[in-house]
């Protein structure tokens, strides 16, 4: 996917993901998808508990207790209050959409057991509604690669000029009104890199935890680890099994930055326990004037290409491949250097309209791990009926503000709030453009 077609792709409707396929060759009846994430938002206190107090009030104003509560997904991209998320993600074939109980290990730290529902879809959206979409031109500026210096050959440019005009939205087809609208680019970004889509997202016929129901917020010294039992009509009854240390939480990302945002930034974190590989992305956006707007990408990686998207959890042979060609930093890493002057402006986005301030966004990428019942024969000639999978996957992530150190601040004590993900740049086009 070229990113000179970056623009069109954030207009596009979101397409519901397919469910992972188990990378045991037979895809079993049964199948549950546990993601865990650590996440810190550096230099700020687990807030959960202040943030909820004011949230729970607030919600029971506008629509009941409930609405407080964490939902599925919690563990996606980065971003989220300072804490550990947990998601759960269920499909039986035997009777789909049927509420389910994970019976979970004294050290998790929620109850006895956990309950997986289906979610309800509220109705297809119908009727039209026209608006006007403005001229609108937007610059992204590419770098990329740790170092004090811009490399030679960078940046990438590319500008977008959107000759806007009058559109009729038909909420069952957004993209039906944009035909008129034309699009003109000069320059070029780098090609992007493909992440495949490996989430479960909401949809029929699967049960998720948390929910409106039964969500609760994850203690930080929760553990996963430890005996689990999936129970429920038409779950096979021999699924149980056991979640090892290497499935658990990861360790907090302590990501710190040193320097302001004109000069060479440093980056620095303590080695986590149990990743593979590291990545780091930087974006600052500006407002030029009206319906204008500027945007300065960064990533660590030593080629170009390497995007937001790379954020997601990935598979083992894709961190093993990236690392191969150093797209990702390697678990050795402790540092990372930003190229002088790339994000200068930032430090004034208080005193400035129209500035937002530098964010970076990093990722340590943990272990995934699969159980199968009955395990693969090592004969490939023996019959082989799987009964059930467990996909269980582990990343741990940091969000900071460029120009802040946060390095010597510490975290407090509190329960995280659900995720709140901010948006890549493929979501800013498209809150730019007002995008169905």
């Amino acid at each position: 996917m070229q990113r000179h077609r970056i623009l069109a792709i954030a207009l596009a409707a979101t397409l519901v993901a397919l469910p992972a396929a188990s990378q045991q060759g037979k895809v079993a009846p049964t199948n549950l998808y546990i993601d865990v994430s650590t996440q810190n938002m550096a230099g700020m206190p687990g807030m959960g508990g202040m943030l909820g107090g004011l949230g729970g009030f607030m919600a029971r104003r506008m629509g009941g207790a409930n609405a407080t509560k964490p939902t599925y997904p919690t563990t996606r991209g980065t971003g989220g209050m300072t804490g550990q998320y947990l998601d759960i993600a269920l499909h039986n074939a035997l009777k789909p959409g049927v509420e389910a109980q994970d019976q979970i290990p004294d050290g998790l730290d929620l109850g006895k057991s956990l309950t997986l529902t289906p979610v309800e879809f509220p109705p297809s959206p119908k009727g039209e509604s026209s608006g006007k979409v403005p001229d609108i031109e937007v610059k992204i500026t590419e770098y990329w690669g740790c170092g004090a210096a811009v490399r030679p050959g960078q940046p990438k440019v590319v500008t977008f000029k959107v000759k806007g005009g009058n559109r009729t939205i038909d909420s069952r087809n957004p993209m039906a009104g944009m035909q008129g609208i034309g699009v003109e680019s000069t320059g070029s970004l780098s090609k992007g890199m493909y992440v495949p889509d490996r989430d479960i997202d909401l949809q029929p016929g699967y049960v998720y935890w948390p929910n409106r129901n039964y969500g609760k917020q994850v203690p930080d010294d929760a553990r996963l680890a430890g005996q689990h039992q999936i129970t429920g009509d038409g779950i096979p009854a021999s699924m149980q099994f056991q979640v090892e240390q290497n499935a658990d939480f990861m360790p907090k990302l302590g990501l710190r930055t040193q320097g302001a945002p004109e000069d060479a930034v440093g980056l620095s974190w303590p080695s986590v326990d149990r990743a593979r590989a590291y990545f780091i992305t930087g974006m600052h956006m500006q407002m030029l004037g009206e319906n204008s707007f500027a945007m300065t990408i960064w990533s660590s990686a030593d080629v170009p290409g390497a995007g937001q998207e790379l954020h997601a959890y990935l598979s083992g042979s894709y961190v093993d491949k990236w690392l191969k060609q150093k797209v990702l930093l390697p678990a050795s890493a402790t540092s990372c250097t930003i190229p002088k002057g790339i994000f200068a402006g930032a430090s004034n986005a208080q005193g400035q309209q129209g500035v937002m301030p530098s964010m970076l966004m990093m990722t340590a990428y943990g272990p995934e791990n699969w159980i199968t019942y009955p395990p693969k024969p090592a004969n490939p000639k023996q019959a082989w009926n799987p009964e059930w999978s467990v996909r269980l996957r582990a990343k741990s992530t940091a969000t900071a503000i460029l120009g802040m150190d946060m390095g010597g601040m510490q975290q407090q004590d509190g329960q995280p709030q659900q995720q709140q993900k901010k948006p890549g740049m493929r979501g800013l086009l498209k809150g730019i453009l007002g995008g169905g």
